[in-house]
């Protein structure tokens, strides 16, 4: 020190460090180490002695530099920091550049940018929240007023695109601290989160914000000062590293990894049939079936009249014509078949089919089907009218001699002929009819979402200096009346489109097939080129199918009728949950499997609609329940029915949970003779893809949204097993070992994910029932409400951690307010497959989903993936109606 230290500073530097080494060290060989060169320049001398500084003393400096308002802080960094939350973001995106270019453009409509309009220039849905980060950004530059002028409100922009962690969190922490002391006390705490559950649709009770906010001040406030600073922020969200280490660097080897690409075309080919084979086996067969027997046909018809004697007239195209009307016959006859749901449900129950037959597109194949009945229409209809009867008409007599035996001794005058004949008025108006209905039954004009150019909206924005300036007076009059005329014109279109589109014109118009069915008789009946009654096959085609088909309906309408519901219990939540839960007495003889569906009819509503909804009750249970979502015109008026009979209404109760409960046999008819309780109807049950849950030791359930009704059922199943089953269920050996053998399942992944916080509610009970039940961990839930925010965003940063800390201390999630705690955001398909599949290695695991079909191919596609890359097996299954 005494020579490197002469000033007695008390300490060395990395320089000074570098000489000593320099002037001690010596070298085997003799030489002399050299000594270090002096630098000259002085400014790059200060900027070595800098660099070396700042290097050895980053944290105190960041600390200090923290510390701007004199506020105490004299807490050292912590040594080993742990990895920050990867956001912490005011505006979603990375590229800042391009939302100022949106957020300038959105500032040009206006001379200054009011407060109340902040929200929508950053890009921020959220009113409340954007208002108090304009506050907080106005407080920070002394900014007083409402407004604010685009210089301004680029440095605004500039704060909060900050990349830097370090600028975002103080910015956060200012907005807490809205008396700007340097001190967030625990009021501050509750009104932030009261602020963020705002923001993120959420309802948090006063009583429990109240708790979040002390549990926050008792964690990073041990001493009991009443407040915390910068530093105890940063602590509150942080996330260890052990939290935030990949999942990647804890697996044992048994991952999919990056496939590489096959650079031989053939193999590569060969690969993807291989898979594609091995996933859809049963379906290839029964389309190869049915495709050969379409082709055979069409050959067969094909061939037999390119040697008779029309053919000299006609030519090929009489033969295509019967070709494809043989096609049509058999397709037509098939079709009725695969919506024959009780003899589906009965094999799929109780015979093997279903290891070979793929009953579970049962829905598909009739629309394959209807492609195959448009194909031989067309060809049959385009060949008769555009190519035959032409050719027939411009015949000479000696060509039309051995017509006369199928035409009459007299050639047809005109085209009219044909049409006007009883062969010819039956195929256009089966042609007519069936064009409806396939029209309508497409799934966007049954779901009413036909793409229309929307109407333009008015451009409020604007303000009406702009607007008056833009067009001289007499045009401008004449651009906003035309404006104003396609508006009402579009909105017209679209009042009639939504009048004459959705289930009920699917359902109605599917009936027309009646009609449909009886004028295929006759027309196969009055055919031009056959008259041998045993020669006419189109009843022999349908016949059988048609009986099928009349007994099944027979047996719908009867059973409904026979087997009654007498006691019904409906409960009906407010919006925007919207959901009608109705608990029916199980009719005598009623027997049903966890995962299978009932349709419900209700008289009061609709004299003819019936519509299918999955059990949520178990077998076991002494009532049949079903959850229904207020989302269409019927289940709307449905869950309007029960709710005017939750007496008495009020605009208080409108918000609340309302229940009701009546038997039928007791119910008092009104002063009209009329019950004054909806009666309500059910048919089934009929066999889903989720009824096959058994087959699997480990099972994936996804519920998107209502879509959780199936899977509700299935756990309640496990859960009365695991009852009735006492012993190490998840490891296979149950104390009564005599009735294991039927329940192979062991472990149960069940994901939930909704929108709204209020349908949480909707299954409190079950899920809470899971918590206490299951204690040996076999039923895994995850919910997960994507309203929230995702991780990182500055939004959902509190009320995330005060769910934590409440659901730590307490063991209740304050989101649902059961035992089972809520995730935020869409949850990471791609790592729930990759844990499943270390978790279960070398088994079969089924997945099964319900819900809207954009999360489909997603769960399809990892399956396989997983499937193909690891041990563990994939079996993916959706449910459909």
């Amino acid at each position: 020190m005494e020579k490197l230290d002469p000033d007695s500073l008390g300490y060395i530097e990395l320089y000074d460090l570098e000489t000593l080494l320099v002037k001690l060290s010596t070298t085997t060989n003799g030489d002399e180490p050299s000594k270090p060169m002096a630098e000259p320049n002085p400014l790059r001398r200060w900027y070595r002695h800098a660099r070396y500084f700042l290097k050895d003393n980053w944290r105190p400096c960041w600390a200090a530099s923290l510390n701007r308002r004199g506020s105490g802080f004299d807490r050292s960094m912590p040594s080993a920091p742990a990895r920050a939350l990867e956001g912490l973001k005011f505006v979603s995106g990375t590229d800042a550049s391009d939302g100022w270019t949106d957020a300038e453009r959105f500032f040009d409509r206006n001379a200054r940018l009011p407060r109340s309009m902040f929200g929508q220039c950053i890009g921020m849905k959220e009113a409340a929240f954007a208002g108090e980060l304009f506050d907080t950004l106005g407080r920070q530059r002394r900014i007083s007023g409402d407004s604010i002028d685009k210089a301004e409100l680029l440095e605004f922009w500039d704060q909060i695109s900050d990349r830097s962690y370090v600028g975002r969190l103080q910015l956060f922490f200012d907005m807490v601290d809205k008396d700007a002391n340097g001190r967030i006390s625990q009021v501050e705490f509750k009104q932030i989160i009261t602020l963020s559950a705002s923001a993120n649709k959420l309802k948090v009770g006063e009583q429990d914000s109240e708790e979040c906010a002390r549990l926050i001040m008792e964690k990073l406030d041990p001493d009991g000062l009443g407040y915390i600073e910068l530093y105890d922020l940063e602590k509150l969200l942080v996330k260890p590293s052990s939290e935030l280490m990949p999942i990647e660097m804890t697996t044992n080897g048994d991952e999919p990894s990056k496939p590489m690409v096959e650079l031989n075309p053939l193999r590569r080919w060969y690969r993807h049939a291989r898979y594609f084979l091995k996933d859809n086996w049963r379906r290839c067969w029964v389309m190869l079936l049915w495709l050969s027997i379409c082709v055979g046909l069409f050959a067969w018809k094909f061939v037999q009249y390119r040697h008779r004697p029309v053919f000299q007239v006609m030519g090929y195209c009489v033969c295509v014509a019967k070709g494809g009307a043989e096609t049509l016959k058999f397709n037509m006859a098939l079709t009725l078949l695969p919506v024959c749901r009780n003899v589906i449900t009965w094999l799929r129950s109780r015979t093997t089919a279903g290891r070979f037959v793929p009953f579970n597109d049962n829905l598909n194949f009739h629309k394959v089907i209807a492609v195959g009945i448009s194909v031989g229409a067309g060809l049959h209809v385009v060949s008769h009218l555009a190519c035959d009867f032409p050719r027939l008409l411009h015949a000479t007599d000696d060509e039309y001699e051995p017509m006369k035996q199928f035409f009459g001794d007299v050639k047809p005058p005109n085209y009219w002929w044909f049409v006007k004949g009883t062969e010819g008025w039956t195929g256009l108006v089966m042609l007519v009819l069936m064009a409806i209905a396939f029209t309508l039954a497409t799934g966007r004009f049954r779901n009413r979402t036909a793409w229309l150019p929307k109407p333009k909206k008015q451009d409020d924005n604007l303000p009406q200096h702009k607007k008056r300036d833009n067009l001289p007076g007499l045009l401008h009059r004449l651009t906003e009346y035309g404006s104003a005329s396609r508006n009402r014109l579009t909105m017209l279109f679209y009042t009639l489109l939504n009048r004459f589109t959705g289930y009920n014109a699917f359902l109605y118009t599917h009936h027309l097939f009646v009609i449909v069915y009886a004028l295929l008789i006759v027309h196969g009946h009055f055919l031009y080129l056959t008259k041998k009654w045993q020669k006419k096959t189109t009843w022999m085609y349908l016949a059988v199918p048609m009986i099928v088909y009349a007994c099944e309906r027979l047996t719908r309408t009867l059973r409904s009728r026979v087997r009654a519901v007498h006691k019904v219990k409906a409960v009906v939540h407010p919006d925007p949950a919207a959901l009608l839960s109705l608990h029916l007495s199980k009719p005598e003889g009623f027997r049903y499997k966890s995962g299978q569906y009932i349709f419900v009819k209700c008289p009061n509503v609709s004299s003819f609609e019936w519509h299918p909804f999955s059990i949520t009750s178990a077998p076991e249970d002494d009532y049949v329940s079903v959850h229904i979502k207020a989302m269409g015109d019927w289940t709307k008026d449905l869950r309007d029915a029960f709710l005017k009979v939750c007496e008495p209404l009020t605009e208080e109760k409108k918000t609340e949970i309302l229940r009701v409960e009546y038997d039928h046999d007791k119910a008092m008819p009104t002063l009209g003779g009329r019950l004054k309780y909806p009666t309500v109807l059910i048919d089934g049950p009929y066999g889903a893809p989720a009824q096959d849950y058994k087959q699997y030791e480990t099972l994936l359930l996804v519920g998107l949204g209502i879509g959780a009704t199936p899977m509700i059922s299935i756990i309640k199943d496990i859960i009365n097993n695991m009852k009735r089953l006492p012993g190490d269920i998840e490891s296979g050996n149950p104390s009564d070992g005599s009735r294991s053998s039927s329940f192979r399942t062991r472990r149960a992944y069940f994901y939930w994910i909704t929108r709204e916080q209020e349908s949480l509610e909707w299954f409190h009970g079950i899920m809470d029932e899971v918590a206490e039940t299951d204690k040996q961990g076999v039923i895994e839930l995850h919910v997960h409400c994507t309203s929230v925010h995702g991780e990182g965003d500055a939004q959902s940063a509190v009320i995330t951690v005060a769910q934590s800390l409440n659901h730590d201390k307490h063991g209740i999630d304050i989101i649902s307010g059961t035992r089972v705690k809520t995730s935020f955001g869409r949850a990471n398909w791609s790592e729930v497959y990759r844990r499943i599949a270390r978790q279960n290695q070398r088994k079969h695991v089924g997945v099964f989903y319900c819900g809207m079909p954009a999360l489909t191919k997603e769960l399809r596609e990892l399956a396989k993936v997983f499937s193909r890359e690891t041990s563990t097996t994939f079996e993916f299954h959706k449910e459909n109606f």
